[in-house]
């Protein structure tokens, strides 16, 4: 059992029509047929969406968002149409809101790894390959890959894991030309975004990306490249053969895992709320990335 501790109750706003709650994000309709996104401050960690938020989580997403979609403009369009805040929401949307085009999405989590860990590990450990990939002898957790590579996943509901699957299965899920434009997109934008964290002292270790279509264009759409769906590492850290620190929801992971937070993952029951200390330590790290990748103040 997972899904959300306490689900929320999404805000009404006159003109707006609440479609979903998500992990993170309310999605509504505007009166023009297009979306409006909301990022919230709600956190996640295995499975669950948990009763503490992470001040200023939601803006940090939506603002890295932007920033990654205009380095990457060259490669492929996005789905933002505006980040005019619609007439009557609460002023706690500024920052965090997105009116975007409706795509007509593609039922695939599209992931690009550059190095191994998480559940590419453990699909390594036992057989060699990540989603059907033959990989070399000898890699650890952390370890460089040769060469980046396209390990796509099923979309899951909240609550659900995401299942890795093969490049051939998602060609028989979707087709093979759109399998092809999607490993082409994701491996080309993957690249551009880590020689960019580079040259700022960050490792993409992987990240997620989702895609739709806009008649016949393929477009990028939800969110990019942030702490929510990519792995950041400090470079001058990194070191294979181990957990490596992050930039991410990795604090949040290790008090639910420890003796302190009195939860046990494997129990039936929510987690618990998280303590101050662990909220704020979340919050500078997720800070902390959008400032060392955009290389502005967050303040």
């Amino acid at each position: 059992m997972s899904g959300f501790v306490e689900k929320p109750e999404p805000i009404q706003v006159p003109g707006l029509v609440h479609l979903h709650t998500g992990k993170v994000r309310e999605l509504y309709q505007n009166e023009a047929g297009d979306l409006v996104m909301v990022a919230s401050d709600r956190m996640s960690a295995f499975d669950w969406v948990l009763p503490t938020e992470i001040p200023d989580k939601g803006r940090v997403l939506t603002q890295l968002s932007l920033w990654w979609f205009d380095q990457f403009a060259d490669l492929i369009p996005n789905h933002v149409l505006s980040t005019e805040l619609p007439a009557g929401a609460p002023a706690d949307w500024a920052g965090r809101t997105l009116v975007c085009k409706p795509l007509k999405m593609v039922p695939v989590e599209c992931v690009a790894r550059g190095y191994l860990t998480g559940s590419g590990l453990l699909e390594y450990d036992e057989s060699r390959t990540v989603c059907g990939l033959a990989l070399p002898e000898g890699l650890v957790n952390g370890s460089e890959l040769p060469a980046p590579i396209f390990t796509p996943a099923t979309k899951a509901a909240v609550g659900e894991h995401d299942e890795n699957v093969s490049y051939e299965e998602v060609a028989r899920q979707v087709g093979a030309d759109t399998a092809a434009q999607l490993r082409q997109a994701t491996l080309a934008i993957y690249a551009r975004a880590r020689d960019v964290a580079r040259d700022r002292g960050i490792i993409l270790a992987d990240t997620k990306f989702e895609f739709g279509f806009d008649g016949e264009t393929l477009v990028i759409g939800d969110e990019v490249l942030t702490p929510d769906s990519s792995r950041f590492w400090p470079a001058d850290q990194w070191e294979p053969g181990r957990a490596q620190p992050s930039y991410d929801k990795q604090f949040v992971r290790d008090w639910l895992t420890s003796a302190e937070s009195g939860w046990d993952r494997r129990s039936e029951q929510p987690p618990p709320p998280l303590p101050e200390q662990v909220v704020q330590a979340t919050r500078a790290k997720y800070i902390e990335a959008y400032e060392r990748l955009t290389g502005t103040s967050w303040a």
